[in-house]
């Protein structure tokens, strides 16, 4: 097994650099309509990153010893050679895609993601806002190991794909030709991840390449301007509260459940599950949440209505610039979202 860089560690020059310029460039050029830059949002990302690193290595303990243990018990091996690793990277992308996915939709796993989300700026710096219990990561990778991959190369073949996606932070790159926006996630297609509104919610979670969303349906174009965060934003900048903000909202749900099955929904089911009764209730009262609907074309991505029809994607090409935060409109007897809950309005 040769030897192979951490990769993060080593861009680390070039994440500081890239960021400097950025922030140069809004001086020299300032964009109205950008979300920009702010001082406390920024040093918030940075330090929320810079903890990332000390949590990740706590995790990576129990991790690398279960993916040394499978790696172990499989008969089948991957060199490490020049040809074998863009395919490695290939198969870690894929894998990626259905990792992130799966951490917009099931809510004990968006406990973990919603950290990334819950700033309403977008610059290099929010690519550095991580979370601090990346423990829900691993099993996405665990076939990697079972095919053969050494437990070494999958961390430095997550640590390419994680420094791929550092300059897709950024409002300064328009749209790139078109053979390049259609086969790689881009600054443009990773805007509309970010954004809040509910025909860009839960799209594009593609790491280094963009046509896993184009195959499984959860694709969708850059056309009017993204207003980022969350559908209704946390307004902090407490490093500790954007990290466990969405697991105090979990603990609260589980309290107030009735029986181990609504317990089990709250966990396991799409980010603004309610049960049934809770949402009668609420309705009664005027602080019913809305209803999620499906956010794509597969029933992976189903919150809560099997039936439900996928939002649309925005069509307004023209539309006016957004300068403050959309929130989901409330219907009658139905509030906008709670804190930190990412949930789309029903259809």
């Amino acid at each position: 097994m040769p030897h192979l860089p951490d990769a993060v560690l080593w861009s680390i020059p070039a994440f500081v650099l890239l960021t400097a310029i950025e922030m140069v460039s809004y001086r020299l050029r300032p964009d109205e309509d950008a979300a920009g830059y702010g001082a406390k949002d920024a040093a918030t990302s940075v330090t929320m990153g810079i903890g990332s690193i000390f949590f990740d290595l706590l995790w990576k303990i129990p991790i690398v010893a279960i993916y040394t243990a499978l790696y172990e018990l499989t008969p089948l091996r991957v060199p490490v050679l020049w040809w074998t690793l863009p395919l490695m990277l290939l198969a870690q992308d894929f894998l990626y895609y259905w990792s992130h996915r799966g951490h917009h939709v099931v809510r004990v796993l968006w406990a973990c993601h919603v950290v990334h989300h819950s700033s309403e700026k977008f610059n290099l710096t929010t690519a550095l806002r991580q979370p601090w219990t990346s423990l829900t990561v691993w099993p996405f990778y665990v076939p990697l190991v079972l095919c053969g991959v050494h437990p070494a190369a999958v961390a430095f073949l997550s640590g390419v794909n994680l420094v791929y996606q550092f300059w897709v932070h950024t409002e300064r790159v328009g749209k790139l030709p078109r053979p390049v926006e259609y086969v790689f996630n881009t600054a443009s297609h990773h805007r509309v991840h970010h954004a809040s509104q509910g025909g860009y919610l839960d799209r594009n979670f593609g790491g280094i390449l963009i046509v896993w969303d184009r195959m499984f349906g959860s694709f969708v174009a850059e056309t009017e301007r993204p207003v980022y965060g969350l559908t209704k934003n946390i307004h902090t900048y407490n490093p500790l509260r954007v990290a466990t903000h969405e697991y105090a909202a979990i603990g609260r749900d589980l309290a107030a459940a009735a029986d181990w099955r609504e317990r089990a929904g709250l966990l396991f089911r799409g980010p603004g599950w309610q049960p049934e009764h809770r949402r009668a209730a609420r309705a009664a009262d005027g602080t019913a949440r809305p209803d999620p609907v499906v956010t794509g074309t597969d029933p992976v991505v189903t919150r809560a209505a099997d039936d439900a029809p996928p939002a649309p994607p925005p069509h307004a090409a023209g539309a006016q610039p957004v300068t403050e935060p959309a929130q989901p409109a409330a219907q009658p007897g139905r509030p906008a979202a709670e804190p930190g809950r990412r949930v789309k309005r029903a259809a």
